[in-house]
């Protein structure tokens, strides 16, 4: 499940979140956002507690797409530490998308890890 944030939530979620947050924006009437939705629930499914998918209608979230200058939907970003890592817009389809997703995995499972020994297994992406 993909938990939605607004404006009023964004900061708390997303700005602020310990872990990376791909940031789905999409709206109610966009094709490809209904298509790319299995596809983003796998790649949160992958990721575990790594990185964090959550998903903003852009239709009732005005300022948020004002703020991140929207040009098409679906758009995604992938946010760390308030910060726009990755953005993703303008793809055709579920394989431009995937393979995006993907590059995007991997860079997170080779990154040096900062974290204890114990919870490193916890935080890696599993490959599946």
């Amino acid at each position: 499940m993909v938990l939605s944030v607004s404006e009023r939530t964004f900061t708390q979620e997303v700005l602020e979140s310990p872990v990376p947050v791909l940031v789905n924006f999409e709206a109610p009437w966009c094709g490809l956002c209904r298509i790319i939705h299995p596809l983003l629930l796998q790649f949160q499914s992958q990721c575990g507690e790594q990185i964090k998918l959550v998903g903003v209608n852009a239709d009732e979230n005005f300022k948020l797409s004002n703020t991140y200058r929207l040009k098409s939907l679906p758009t995604l970003l992938l946010i760390e530490n308030g910060i726009i890592r990755h953005r993703l817009e303008g793809f055709r389809g579920r394989d431009d998308l995937r393979l995006a997703l993907e590059e995007i995995r991997l860079s997170y499972t080779n990154r040096p890890k900062a974290y204890s020994s114990s919870k490193t297994a916890d935080l890696e992406c599993r490959t599946a």
